[in-house]
């Protein structure tokens, strides 16, 4: 494929994104109850949990010191420096802004098996696959960051007892994941340039879509039976 063409291939896939899933929409327009909020933050804890060690399977298979320089910064974004930083950190309170102790989060006892599923196999898709596609899947992060500017606000008109200083996880992520974005295309083109490549680049972002996806049907699942 020219370039054109394969950015727009990765790009058409937007309408995969869980934006579009009806458990957020629900969210959006404040039909969650408090108890399926906690839910959705409690299993959503685990994912965020788990994301520097599927970065960290990337760069592990990675031979490119320049990429493996670049990628680090991801960890050290959501592990923070230091106990008590980092958007892990920041995702934990806003577990607390919806009810929940940190505690009954941090031992993970309302994590869905589909949810765990979902995530295990992510993190088992960037140790196991070709380090360019691992990125390549990340590439969700180009649809991610409108969805987080509306999550703010939607989330404060609409749910009284959430402050702003709850949502710092989104606050700080949305300039990130921009920024991350062009990044993670940057390399993806750069790297993936046979077609074999660029197809299994857009197969891996695909995959993403569906892990992502697979995690919010079961929420709602686990919060519907609860």
């Amino acid at each position: 494929m020219t370039e054109q063409a394969f950015v727009a291939a990765l790009k058409g896939l937007s309408h995969r994104y869980w934006g579009t899933h009806p458990f957020h929409h629900r969210m959006h327009a404040g039909e969650l109850t408090e108890h399926e909020l906690r839910v959705w933050a409690a299993n959503r804890w685990y994912y965020q949990r788990m994301l520097p060690q599927k970065d960290a399977a990337i760069i592990s298979n990675c031979p490119l010191p320049e990429i493996r320089r670049q990628w680090l910064d991801r960890i050290v974004y959501h592990d923070g420096r230091a106990e008590g930083e980092g958007g892990a950190e920041r995702w934990l309170r806003l577990c607390a802004a919806v009810g929940l102790d940190r505690e009954e989060v941090l031992d993970e006892r309302h994590v869905a098996p589909g949810v765990r599923f979902a995530v295990d196999t992510y993190v088992t898709f960037a140790r196991t696959k070709p380090w360019a596609e691992a990125v390549a899947s990340g590439l969700t992060e180009m649809f991610s960051g409108h969805l987080m500017r509306r999550r703010v606000g939607d989330m404060l008109a609409r749910y009284a007892w959430i402050r702003s200083e709850d949502l710092a996880y989104f606050t700080n992520r949305i300039d990130a994941v921009s920024g991350e974005g062009e990044e993670t295309l940057a390399i993806v083109v750069a790297h993936c340039v046979t077609r074999e490549q660029q197809e299994a680049a857009v197969a891996a972002l695909s995959f993403k879509c569906d892990v992502l996806w697979s995690m919010l049907t079961a929420i709602e699942h686990a919060a519907a039976k609860e």
